[in-house]
């Protein structure tokens, strides 16, 4: 069942208080494991992050070691399952790329998730589990997870990307406006379905993540290069091309300040439309109004959502 962002957020809300273990699918690159720290952390929950793809099997059992007078042995926990078992405050353990693991160490995660122990060891009732994978179709060395494996998650969903929830976590993490408004203006471009077996980057919101990284270290003559490699070069093309648009943008003080002066071209409308509004603005209708009707937009029915999208609150 496919579900954004934000119903994501809801659904473990809901499951974690309740111990209920969530398996999150969905392609690279689009903040399965994000959402799942801030879950933890709206739910007052400590985080353990698992990578099952590097481990042995005896990570989820333990190391035999023998009694002092060599007659029997027990499994001593260690890394992971000791930090689980010993926890003393509410925890999350997170079991990320679940998919890529080996058929032996899915194996051994089936008596944790079902029974909640391991042998004679035994987890604390405020454990709770969540675990991510990438789906089979991603090239991402996902070959299969075993069915009885599955059957022990109370839900498996698909988390799929949305605009909306990805502004609002861009204007969380302060992402440069440029990028904020290009995604909004080709919102297509957020996540790419292709798939490629060579060394290169396309796009998703991790990568356009990157992106925005970059853009505050990277000399403007290296952009294009830096940008394809960490969404490709068509998305990156497009993009530093709008970007030369935006840096011509007038600002919106001076829109404020001088409507009937301020710079402005016919694509940069599009820029205005897009990017986000500082809260610090404050909301002067008219003088905004004057300048969409100065570059001739407010004839048009786009415009006025245009002008609404600037001055909504």
């Amino acid at each position: 069942m496919e579900l954004n962002p934000s119903q994501l957020q809801k659904l473990l809300a809901a499951c974690i208080p309740a111990m209920l273990p969530v398996l999150v699918t969905g392609a690279p690159g689009i903040g399965k494991s994000d959402i799942v720290a801030r879950a933890a952390a709206d739910a007052g929950h400590e985080l353990l992050i698992s990578h099952p793809v590097v481990e042995d099997p005896t990570d989820s059992k333990g190391l035999p070691f023998p009694s002092t007078d060599g007659a029997h042995a027990r499994f001593l926990p260690f890394g992971d399952l000791e930090r689980a078992l010993c926890a003393r405050r509410p925890l999350v353990w997170f079991i990320d790329d679940l998919g890529q693991a080996t058929p032996a160490v899915q194996a051994a995660k089936m008596q944790l998730l079902l029974a909640r122990r391991i042998g004679e060891h035994a987890l604390p009732p405020h454990v709770t589990f969540v675990a991510a994978t990438n789906r089979r179709i991603d090239n991402a060395g996902v070959s299969s997870i075993l069915d009885p494996l599955k059957s022990r998650f109370a839900t498996i969903v698909e988390l799929t990307t949305s605009m909306e929830d990805w502004t609002r976590w861009a204007v969380a993490t302060n992402q440069p406006p440029e990028l904020i408004a290009f995604l909004r203006f080709r919102p297509d471009l957020l996540l790419s379905t292709e798939r490629t077996r060579e060394i290169e980057n396309l796009p998703s919101p991790r990568s356009w993540g990157m992106v925005g990284k970059l853009s505050n270290v990277v000399p403007v003559d290296l952009e294009h290069v830096a940008f394809a490699g960490a969404v490709g070069e068509g998305a990156a093309t497009e993009f530093v091309a709008f970007k030369r648009l935006f840096r011509q943008m007038p600002s919106p003080d001076g829109v404020l300040a001088a409507p009937a002066t301020a710079r402005s071209r016919l694509m940069l409308r599009c820029s205005m439309a897009s990017s986000r509004r500082s809260p610090a603005w404050p909301t002067p209708t008219t003088s905004i109004a004057r300048w969409f009707m100065r570059i001739g937009c407010m004839k048009r029915a786009s415009a006025s959502l245009l002008f609404c999208w600037c001055v909504m609150p």
